[in-house]
C-alpha cells in the first residue's frame, strides 16, 4: 500500500510543477549573486555608484538577459504542465534534465560577464540556452507519443513542437555563428528575434494548406 502510494505522489503534476518552480526561483536568484559581491567589493575601497554601474555595465546585461530567459522558459514550461494530468518515468526525468540547465544557467551567466572574453563563453551560453530549449522540445515530443499523459489534442501537441523546434533551431544557429565568429560574442543571440516572425509564417502555412482546393 506505502509503495501504491509513493507512486501516486511521483506522477503528481502538481508536485513535480511545484518543484520546477522553487528550482527557477533559486536560478534567478543565484543570478545576482555576483553583481552583490561586486558592490562589496568596491564598498570597501571607497568606489562609487556610479563607478560600480561602468564597472559592471556588461554583467548587468548579462544579468537582465539570462533573467528574462530563465522567465520566459518558465513560462512555457509552465504552460506546458498546465495540460499535464500525469507524470511517468521518461516525463520526470526530461523534467529533471531541463532544470540542470536551470540550475547550470547562473554559472553560464557568471563566466559570460565575469571572465575574460575566449571561445569557450559563446559555447557555454548559449550551449546552455539551446540545451534548455531542446529539453522543452523533447518533453512535448514525449508528451505527444503519451497521450494517456495530457490533455492535448494532436494539433495543439503538433504546433507545441514545432513552435519549441524555431526556437531551439535559432538558438543552435546562434551557437554555430558564436564559434565560426568567435569576436562576436553572444551577439548571435538577436538572431532569437525571428522566432516569432518564423512562427507566424510557419502557422499561415498551416492554414494555406488546411484550405479546402476549389475547383
Amino acid at each position: 500500500m506505502t509503495q501504491v502510494t509513493k507512486s501516486r505522489e511521483l506522477s503528481s503534476p502538481e508536485r513535480l510543477q511545484a518543484f520546477a518552480d522553487a528550482v527557477v526561483a533559486i536560478a534567478l536568484t543565484l543570478l545576482i549573486l555576483p553583481l552583490m559581491e561586486s558592490v562589496g567589493e568596491l564598498g570597501d575601497h571607497d568606489g562609487t555608484t556610479a563607478q560600480w554601474l561602468a564597472d559592471e555595465r556588461f554583467a548587468l546585461l548579462g544579468f537582465a538577459l539570462s533573467f528574462i530567459l530563465i522567465a520566459v522558459f518558465w513560462r512555457h514550461h509552465h504552460r506546458l504542465f498546465t495540460n499535464v494530468r500525469k507524470v511517468d518515468s521518461g516525463l520526470l526525468w526530461l523534467t529533471v534534465l531541463w532544470m540542470f540547465t536551470i540550475v547550470w544557467m547562473p554559472v553560464a551567466t557568471a563566466l559570460s560577464t565575469q571572465m575574460r572574453a575566449d571561445w569557450a563563453q559563446p559555447l557555454i551560453y548559449i550551449g546552455t540556452l539551446f540545451a534548455t530549449s531542446l529539453m522543452l522540445v523533447l518533453a512535448r515530443v514525449y508528451l505527444r507519443s503519451h497521450p494517456d499523459l495530457h490533455t492535448m489534442d494532436d494539433n495543439e501537441a503538433r504546433d507545441g513542437i514545432r513552435a519549441g523546434s524555431i526556437v531551439s533551431g535559432l538558438f543552435l544557429a546562434a551557437l554555430l555563428l558564436a564559434l565560426a565568429i568567435p569576436s562576436a560574442g553572444n551577439l548571435p543571440l538577436l538572431l532569437m528575434l525571428l522566432s516569432e516572425p518564423l512562427q507566424r509564417l510557419a502557422r499561415r502555412r498551416d492554414r494555406q494548406r488546411s484550405r479546402p482546393i476549389v475547383s
